[in-house]
C-alpha cells in the first residue's frame, strides 16, 4: 500500500512539472511575437525606404464591412470617383483615399481612409486642411518627398515617403497588397514647370489579383507606355497642365489596360473631350473598356 501511495504522488509531481513547463513555455513566445510585430511597425514609421510596413490590424477595425465587387463579378475593387483627381478605393478591409481634396464634406459616407496616396504639391492634390480633417489614428500617408516636407509635424510623423521607381508591400489585416512609385512629369518644353522630372509619383497599385495605374499629373511618358497587366487605368488629360486627349489615348493603346477612367480633365479653358477619347481608344481597340464618369457632379460608386 505505501509503494502504492509513493507512486500516486510520483505520477502527480510529475504531471504538475509537465504543465508548468508548458505554460511557461506558451507565455515565453508572445513576448517574441509582440516584440516582432513592434520592431516591425516602429521600421515602418522610421524607415522611409523600407521594403515591408504592418499597419496594425486594430487600428482598422473601423473598416471590418465586406467590401462589394464593381462592375464585374471578377474585381475586388470598389471604386468611388469624388472630384477632379480626387478618389476613393476599397479592397477587402483597406480603404484608400487618392489625392484627396475638398474638405471632410467632400467624403461624407466613404469610409475612414486606412492608406492616403498624394502624388504632387499642386493644390488639387495637396490639400493640408483636408487630410487633418479626414486623417485618423490608424491612417498612413504615402507620398513623395516634395509633398511630405510641406506637411506639418502630425501629418508628417504618419509619412511614408515613396519615390519613383520604389514599391513597399503592406499587410493590413488579412489584405496583402503592394504600393509602387512611378514617374510623372511634363514632357513639352513650355510646360515642364508644372510638373518636373522626379518630384511628383503616379502610383501602380496591387491589390490582390488586379493591378489599378494612378496617373497624376503626367503626360504620355516612356514609363506610363511600358506599363504591363494594367487592370484599371485613371488617366489625366487636360491643358496645359498635364496632356490632350489624344496623347491620353496614343498611351492608353500602347499599354492596354482592361478598362480605363478618364479623370482630371478640367483644364484653363474647361473640360477635356472624354468622348473624343473613348472614341480614339475603341476605334483603335474595342476590348479596353472607356468608362466615364462626371468627375465634376457628386458621383456616386460605379
Amino acid at each position: 500500500m505505501k509503494y502504492f501511495k509513493l507512486l500516486a504522488v510520483l505520477i502527480c509531481v510529475t504531471a504538475f512539472s509537465c504543465k508548468t513547463d508548458t505554460k511557461e513555455a506558451n507565455t515565453a513566445t508572445e513576448p517574441i511575437k509582440e516584440e516582432i510585430s513592434s520592431e516591425t511597425k516602429s521600421e515602418a514609421t522610421n524607415s522611409e525606404t523600407s521594403e515591408e510596413e504592418v499597419i496594425s490590424e486594430k487600428k482598422t477595425e473601423i473598416i471590418k464591412k465586406e467590401v462589394t465587387t464593381t462592375e464585374t463579378p471578377k474585381s475586388a475593387v470598389t471604386i468611388h470617383p469624388i472630384s477632379h483627381g480626387t478618389l476613393v478605393l476599397e479592397y477587402e478591409n483597406v480603404v484608400l483615399y487618392i489625392d484627396p481634396v475638398g474638405g471632410a464634406e467632400a467624403f461624407k459616407g466613404q469610409k475612414p481612409p486606412t492608406l492616403i496616396l498624394v502624388t504632387d504639391i499642386h493644390g488639387d492634390h495637396l490639400d493640408v486642411e483636408t487630410l487633418e480633417a479626414i486623417s485618423t489614428e490608424g491612417s498612413k500617408i504615402i507620398a513623395p518627398i516634395a509633398v511630405a516636407d510641406k506637411l506639418p509635424p502630425g501629418l508628417r510623423s504618419k509619412t511614408s515617403i515613396l519615390v519613383n521607381f520604389q514599391s513597399k508591400n503592406y499587410t493590413i489585416g488579412a489584405a496583402k497588397l503592394t504600393i509602387e512609385a512611378i514617374a510623372m512629369y511634363n514632357l513639352r518644353e513650355e510646360a515642364l514647370k508644372f510638373h518636373p522630372k522626379n518630384r511628383g509619383n503616379g502610383y501602380v497599385l496591387t491589390l490582390g489579383n488586379e493591378r489599378v495605374y494612378i496617373s497624376g499629373d503626367t503626360e504620355d511618358i516612356p514609363e506610363m507606355r511600358k506599363l504591363k497587366d494594367i487592370d484599371i487605368a485613371f488617366v489625366c488629360m487636360n491643358l496645359p497642365y498635364t496632356m490632350t486627349v489624344e496623347s491620353a489615348a496614343d498611351a492608353v493603346l500602347e499599354f492596354k489596360p482592361k478598362k480605363v477612367y478618364p479623370y482630371h480633365y478640367r483644364g484653363t479653358n474647361g473640360l477635356s473631350d472624354v468622348k473624343k477619347f473613348k472614341s480614339i481608344v475603341n476605334e483603335a481597340n474595342s476590348a479596353i473598356k472607356v468608362i466615364q464618369v462626371d468627375w465634376y457632379e457628386k458621383s456616386d460608386e460605379v
